[in-house]
């Protein structure tokens, strides 16, 4: 059982890296192996909708992590994703990484399970969370949950230290991870993976 936490703030050892931290060595606790990725400082182009990834395989752009993150994402039974709080929402450089990974990879992300963990100073923190948290729901990744919001508050590391609730948080989160990652394998070799029935998608040509 392996997770993927994304670290998508431009501070390697900041605030989100802190929350992370505590999620992750909760979740090796478990026995679930755990690996933070920080995506860096780097400019990440966002989605052109070009569509070359349904040919390619894999996203047309080589300019970042979206690729080799996308090979992570497939082997993983759980994705988090961390992002500092800009303007009430997520980093926008995490979010132009999402949005290709998410739309790039064939493979099916059923009942991988999924989290957001924001970091805050003040507020803007529960926009945020919603944010990332659309990514899961329209993948059919069931989201795990925790004691509170699944946030830390803080201008620095240091401070996170401080959030005791915080970071108490981060901990209930990764046993409930850990425990949903149990309870889906078990099931699935039990019965199988839920149904799936082929892709609808409503337009409205006539205009009514």
């Amino acid at each position: 059982m392996k997770v993927l936490l994304i670290n998508g703030s431009p501070n390697r050892e900041g605030c989100t890296a802190r929350a992370l931290t505590e999620a992750a060595n909760t979740l090796r606790e478990e026995g679930v192996e755990a690996e933070i990725v920080h995506i860096g400082k780097k400019p990440v182009r966002g989605c052109i909708a070009c569509g070359a990834c349904s040919k390619l395989g894999r996203c047309v752009f080589n300019d970042d992590l979206v690729n080799e993150l996308a090979e992570k994402f497939r082997g993983a039974d759980g994705l988090v994703v961390g992002s500092p709080v800009y303007y009430g929402s997520a980093n926008g450089s995490l979010v132009s990484l999402l949005d290709r990974l998410f739309y790039s990879t064939s493979f099916s992300k059923c009942m991988k399970v999924g989290a957001a963990v924001v970091s805050c100073r003040r507020g803007g923190n529960t926009a945020a969370f919603d944010e990332l948290n659309k990514y899961f729901t329209i993948s059919q990744m069931p989201v795990v949950s925790s004691q509170y919001w699944n946030m830390v508050h803080g201008f620095s590391a240091r401070d996170v230290e401080k959030d005791l609730e915080g970071l108490q948080t981060m901990r209930t989160l990764g046993r409930n991870m850990a425990f949903l990652i149990r309870a889906i394998a078990a099931e699935k070799e039990r019965s199988g993976l839920p149904k799936t029935e082929p892709h609808m998608f409503t337009s409205f040509p006539d205009g009514l």
